[in-house]
């Protein structure tokens, strides 16, 4: 799955993560202040933000963009001199661009987030007649959220138009890589599904949950340092009292419980889809051969098989209720946790319109970078099924010994077929 892709992956994604630990490290020791070199100084401390599109385009911000590119184009350098790959352009340069894509997008949110604290004050002092304005200023505000809007949305449009082509290149490998030891392959069990279907569903599950995965991780990121500066409008929690940092300990708590909460009660689920898809397996071989062998197929077989196929199912769905209980529950009761612990700061009159949009804001963002296994965990299940089923053909490449369910399939087709 990752060999027709990436050059020695398990060395590729090592240096990955190194060589950008390294570049972060760097960029915070060090790295920022070298743009004033090349006329692109960092913001100046205590300096008024910059509200609107302007900020995207600001000298720290374009430094940025070079630095990235820098860094990306060091390492793919390292790469195809060390262990050139057929797809290095794409597992590397594209993956770069894709990451970058991720990035801006949101740096976008954090701006949108800056936007919403002093437009929403102006709102707040128009509705309580405290504040004086014309039409065009009200409508100039709103132009600098359209502005981030509309360039937020074209590039999120560019993205999934390359995280597509890039999954469907990845697939292609993996096909290739498959059929190019097409003869080794075709005794295990499914194996024409595993190349067509499986390789399919592996790729598109991954294009969803890999560009959601990095995308939390990244807003994360951005958005903790954005609330930490928010939260100096909050003195206590509810039921807590005043404690540090009140808005991180709340959104990592929150977070943690549904987390664990959602794993615990979906524990059963990877193993339950694993045996989906055997008896599915199953199911469809025997109609295959049906086409082919007019003993095969029989009513009483295909009853059985279609059986084993419906108690399965059945047996998932109730599990399945129970987990979406815990899910659901959780996610009603995250809509208003934002509200319950600014209840005291609001009934107290310390946090303003503005500052209540950027609070919820950026605490949303945050919990849900941080409820992405809760969010994600249906698909991430569906993954490890699949990645199970491909792991197979890799175990038949590499000499390693095949899982209990396709040596039972290999030997009775030797029995079966000893041609």
């Amino acid at each position: 799955m990752f060999v027709s892709f990436f050059p020695q992956p398990k060395l590729f994604f090592t240096s990955a993560a190194v060589w950008s630990l390294a570049a972060i490290l760097f960029w915070f020791f060090g790295g920022e202040q070298l743009g004033a070199v090349l006329g692109l100084p960092p913001a100046v401390a205590g300096a008024p933000p910059i509200i609107g599109i302007a900020i995207l385009m600001s000298p720290p911000f374009l430094w940025f963009y070079l630095y990235f590119a820098f860094c990306v184009a060091v390492f793919y350098a390292f790469w195809s001199w060390y262990s050139p790959h057929p797809w290095q352009r794409w597992s590397i340069l594209m993956t770069s661009v894709i990451l970058f894509f991720i990035y801006f997008n949101v740096q976008v949110s954090v701006a949108v987030n800056a936007w919403y604290g002093p437009f929403f004050d102006y709102v707040q002092g128009l509705m309580s007649g405290t504040g004086k304005s014309t039409n065009s200023e009200f409508y100039v505000g709103l132009a600098d959220f359209s502005w981030l809007a509309l360039v937020g949305m074209n590039v999120q449009v560019v993205n999934a138009f390359i995280v597509s082509h890039w999954i469907f290149r990845w697939r292609t490998a993996m096909n290739n890589y498959f059929v190019e030891n097409w003869s080794r392959l075709r005794h295990i069990e499914g194996a024409s599904q595993r190349i067509q279907e499986d390789t399919m569903r592996f790729s598109q599950i991954m294009e969803d949950l890999g560009s959601s995965f990095v995308q939390s991780i990244m807003t994360l990121i951005a958005f903790l340092p954005v609330m930490i500066q928010l939260q100096a409008h909050i003195t206590e929690l509810p039921i807590i009292g005043a404690i540090p940092q009140p808005l991180v300990v709340a959104a990592l708590a929150w977070c943690l419980f549904g987390t664990i909460s959602v794993m615990v009660a979906g524990l059963k689920l990877p193993g339950l889809q694993f045996r989906n898809q055997r008896v599915e397996a199953a199911y469809r071989k025997e109609l295959v051969y049906g086409e082919d062998h007019a003993d095969r197929a029989q009513p009483a077989t295909t009853a059985e098989l279609f059986e084993n196929v419906r108690h399965n199912y059945f047996r998932l769905y109730f599990h399945y209720i129970y987990f979406n209980v815990v899910r659901y529950t959780y996610l009603q009761a995250d809509n208003i946790f934002s509200l319950l612990i600014l209840g005291p700061s609001l009934v107290a009159h310390k946090i303003t319109f503005g500052a209540l949009n950027q609070i919820s804001n950026a605490f949303g963002k945050v919990t849900g970078s941080l409820q992405f296994l809760l969010t994600s965990w249906s698909t991430i299940v569906e993954l490890q099924s699949v990645h199970k089923r491909l792991r197979a053909f890799e175990a038949t490449l590499q000499g390693e010994p095949l899982p209990e369910i396709d040596q039972r399939y290999l030997a009775r087709q030797s029995a079966e077929d000893p041609a």
